[in-house]
């Protein structure tokens, strides 16, 4: 049942001469509040995430051409066979990044981030594609080639995207 909150405002609308409609010209309006909750699936990607909640760090594999992707896709695509799960040991080499100033607030895992922050592009160890996310390192310490890992969250998130994060393999 929706949370419904009320404000009443009464009018009389002028009434014409002849009006067959007079008799209704007294207006009640309401301006409701309304509180809604909804369900959302992942998806075929739902896995994922569970095993991020896990602490592994899972892609798909293609056994048509051997491509694998992480980010995980339910269909090949170069081939377009149905893929199967495996576990990647996230560990990778940063190929590219950007320095982000500005953060865009699209939730409230991203709203909350220190800016500057950097946005990583690492092609994951097993894997055939790369995966942007983001990286928590000194921008000094940052360079091209670099090896990183996979770094999971210790603290409630608002998308489960965000359980992980790249730092440099130490």
């Amino acid at each position: 049942m929706p949370d419904v909150t009320s404000k009443k405002d009464v009018q009389n609308l002028p009434a014409v001469e002849g009006d067959v409609w007079a008799d209704f010209r007294q207006v009640e309006r309401l301006t409701l509040a309304l509180t809604q909750s909804y369900t959302h699936t992942l998806g075929k990607y739902s896995r994922f995430f569970i095993e991020l909640e896990n602490r592994r760090f899972m892609a798909t594999h293609c056994g048509g051409c051997g491509k694998v992707c992480a980010p995980p896709r339910p269909l090949c695509p170069e081939c377009l066979k149905a893929t199967n799960w495996i576990e990647l040991p996230g560990t990778g080499t940063l190929e590219t990044f950007s320095v982000l100033h500005f953060s865009p607030g699209s939730n409230a895992d991203v709203a909350a981030l220190p800016t500057p922050y950097i946005f990583a592009y690492v092609l994951l160890d097993g894997a055939s594609t790369l995966f942007p996310h983001l990286l928590r390192a000194p921008l000094e310490q940052i360079s091209l080639g670099m090896r990183v890992r996979v770094a999971f969250s210790d603290h409630p998130v608002e998308h489960p995207i965000h359980l992980m994060y790249f730092v440099p393999l130490e």
